[in-house]
């Protein structure tokens, strides 16, 4: 959003609350692209901090009540996890090694930055993995669910064995609107789903589940099979672990995850199947010159 167009929404709306999801996201493009990921996430973010500021902001530099800005980041600026057992707490210092978690780290400490300098009203909510309805296909749920079912190759980094903490995608909205109605001005919270998986072992349970709920008789039961999955080149500066505890955001808001992965995934799988029009309007076009492109090793 450019600066005139943020600054005219603020002018003709009495706004009480910003919830900035804005921002490029899905670190290949990052590696590819760094650019693009500090324009959006980085610059994108200023612009709407200072819309808001300049709209809420009283003449002693106070600020109207009840306005909050909650800004929506990732448990990936604070890096990789090393030992099982370690968590990431809104206290572990920050750590970004690509240029996406570098720019939402950026985008974090700005909003950091009014809080402490403007004692702008604001929140910061940091979370794990997400998935369900909607998502596009180049994160590796929606990836492995659409390539299985048409019996494409299933491609995975490395060994495969990179750990990520995964919330479904509604828990994540539940925990959102909860720290923008209860969540203490100036503190960050971080909404973990209490599902560490590795990706081979998410890979694992998608084929066994799309199994499970294919009928009888449809085709594409016989697409679906271990024998997709293809090892690739690991990408660049690849974080072996992320895992978040969500205390803080339990004790505080009173948020805590509601629904398991096996009973997520189900609903995810259930969604695409009634929505496979979608998925073949999203995955046409430039998604198959960008697919090739980053998995062809």
């Amino acid at each position: 959003m450019c600066i005139r167009d943020s600054n005219k929404i603020f002018d003709e709306n009495d706004i009480d609350r910003v919830v900035h999801f804005a921002a490029e996201s899905h670190v290949d493009r990052s590696i590819r692209n760094p650019e693009v990921f500090v324009k959006t996430n980085v610059l994108g973010t200023l612009v709407m901090l200072n819309a808001a500021k300049a709209s809420w902001e009283l003449p002693d530099g106070t600020f109207k009540a009840d306005k909050k800005f909650l800004h929506v980041s990732t448990d990936e600026v604070y890096g990789s996890l090393e030992e099982e057992g370690e968590y990431f707490y809104e206290t572990t210092p920050y750590d970004p090694h690509s240029p996406y978690s570098a720019s939402k780290a950026s985008s974090d400490l700005l909003v950091k930055s009014y809080m402490d300098t403007y004692r702008f009203p604001a929140n910061i909510t940091n979370c794990s993995n997400n998935y369900g309805p909607y998502q596009f296909p180049e994160k590796l749920i929606p990836l492995i669910i659409n390539n299985a079912l048409q019996g494409k190759k299933l491609p995975v980094y490395g060994d495969g064995k990179n750990v990520r903490d995964w919330l479904y995608v509604e828990d994540h909205a539940k925990g959102i609107d909860m720290v923008q109605e209860k969540g203490r001005l100036f503190e960050t919270y971080n909404i973990g789903g209490h599902n560490e998986k590795q990706n081979i072992q998410i890979i694992h349970i998608i084929l066994d589940t799309l199994q499970e709920m294919l009928p009888e008789g449809d085709p594409r039961k016989e697409l679906v099979s271990e024998d997709l999955i293809t090892y690739v080149t690991d990408r660049k500066g690849h974080d072996r672990r992320y895992a978040i505890a969500p205390d803080k955001i339990r004790a505080e808001v009173g948020w805590e995850p509601e629904t398991m992965f096996e009973e997520g995934i189900r609903k995810t799988i259930k969604w695409f199947f009634e929505h496979e029009d979608w998925m073949k309007n999203v995955t046409s076009g430039d998604y198959q010159k960008y697919y090739e492109e980053m998995y062809k090793g």
